[in-house]
């Protein structure tokens, strides 16, 4: 199995940013080996680590407090939580928040610190991964190196040739690429390349009776080059390498390709000691614990099989991620270590107060806006009952009228004509009204 590196950037709303800025940072380091005469993947790598571990160094920092701070606070946490223990009522669990909080707050940590630091590194450590996966994406140099020869465009140029990439092993993952506007040939062409293994390689130069022979020798040639680090291909996986070494009588060459996985798994290990452990809060967490412990454990392994299946610029980087990692961990522990934790605590505790006296003058002040609210309301009800009241009394008095001059036309209808007394016609009746208005109007 031989996992190359995918050319096409990666599209994904907002991720592709964070992605496109360490890719920049990722060519800056290239361009300058290059400029030095030492254009190197596996040493763009190496640097490329230790320039965005610096970056992260803020961050780092903050959960490693965040962790020594939490181990500090602990003993008073339990002896809330054995205060309370038993009481599930309400007000009960409602105080033994409130004393918490108030704990949290004199060391100056927040509940959701520790996942709040991860949920901000992850899209970071996501977007080193894709970065170093589609280094020709993002590397114009290294693109260059397939696209110089004129091998690319030869290809494309020839109906055969693109078929005869598509067979390739690895080519597979990228069928829809050919199909989707997102993706030029010519790229999805470096994407198939990136993922051929030496014996495509070799078919190619041999197809159509060595008519790439020459563009795929060179290209290769110079992409070998690049991706050679103290004499490994870090562009094929380990597995492939101690084989081929221990096979052809190259045995350092198969030793240096197992060191890889190996190393990448001590490092991982290392990093977990290094690391300090937040206790957990409660016994219903042990289980946690445990499963944490035994993940700590699991990961190092993991890491051992990825590095042997991934390509070995992958277990190089975790390897480089992980040395840097632990020396900023040794300094930052030795760091906080010195801390006078009782000024701290002190400076954390009248900041805490400072943060409550607001939270409680911003709920006096809508408390009290709330009540304003409330008395306006209630005036505004009461002018609007009277108004109500008083358009009743008009209507009423509306209502009247019409009635005592209905009445007044019905007597004088009555008087001159007599005989629509007991009923008579309408016609009549409103030839009445109208001749009563009409005298009223006068």
């Amino acid at each position: 199995m031989n996992f190359g590196i995918i050319l096409s950037q990666n599209v994904t709303p907002v991720f592709k940013y964070i992605v496109w800025v360490l890719g920049k940072i990722m060519e800056g380091i290239f361009f300058v080996l290059d400029k030095v005469g030492i254009p190197n993947i596996g040493l763009s790598i190496i640097f490329f680590t230790i320039i965005v571990n610096l970056c992260m160094l803020p961050l780092t920092y903050k959960q490693q407090k965040f962790s020594k701070l939490s181990q500090k606070m602990q003993p008073e946490i339990k002896a809330i939580q054995k205060k309370y223990e038993g009481k599930k009522d309400t007000d009960s669990q409602m105080a033994m928040s409130a004393e918490m909080q108030e704990v949290y707050g004199k060391y100056g940590v927040s509940p959701t610190g520790s996942c709040l630091y991860l949920l901000i590194q992850m899209p970071i450590l996501f977007a080193l991964y894709r970065v170093i996966y589609q280094m020709p994406g993002y590397v114009a140099k290294i693109k260059l190196a397939f696209t110089g020869s004129g091998l690319i465009d030869a290809i494309a140029a020839d109906s055969e040739a693109i078929e005869f990439i598509k067979g390739f092993k690895n080519s597979g993952m990228f069928s829809k690429q050919w199909e989707s506007a997102k993706f030029t040939v010519e790229n999805t062409i470096i994407d198939c390349l990136n993922r051929a293994s030496t014996a495509d390689w070799e078919s190619l130069k041999a197809f159509g009776d060595g008519k790439f022979a020459q563009a795929t020798q060179s290209t290769l040639d110079l992409f070998t080059r690049y991706n050679n680090f103290l004499g490994l291909n870090i562009g094929d996986n380990p597995w492939t390498t101690m084989k081929t070494g221990f096979t052809t009588g190259h045995i350092w060459l198969g030793i240096g390709a197992l060191m890889i996985p190996i190393l990448a798994g001590l490092t991982q290990w290392i990093n977990v000691k290094l690391s300090p452990q937040q206790p957990q809060q409660d016994d219903a967490g042990n289980s946690m614990a445990a499963s944490m412990k035994t993940m700590n454990y699991i990961m190092p392994l993991m890491s051992v099989w990825f590095c042997f299946t991934l390509p070995a610029g992958m277990g190089l980087y975790w390897i480089a991620g992980a040395v840097v990692r632990g020396v900023i961990m040794v300094i930052l522990n030795k760091k906080i270590d010195k801390m006078d934790y009782e000024k701290l605590i002190a400076k954390n505790s009248k900041k805490n107060a400072k943060k409550i006296a607001k939270r409680k003058a911003t709920q006096e002040k809508l408390n009290a806006y709330a009540n304003m609210n409330t008395r306006n309301m209630s005036a505004k009800a009461s002018t609007n009952n009277s108004s109500n009241s008083s358009s009743s009394n008009t209507t009423s008095s509306y209502v009247r009228r019409n009635s005592d001059i209905s009445k007044k036309a019905n007597n004088i209808s009555t008087k001159e004509s007599p005989s629509t007394s007991s009923g008579g016609s309408m016609m009549s009746k409103a030839n009445s009204v109208k001749r009563f208005n009409e005298k009223n109007n006068k």
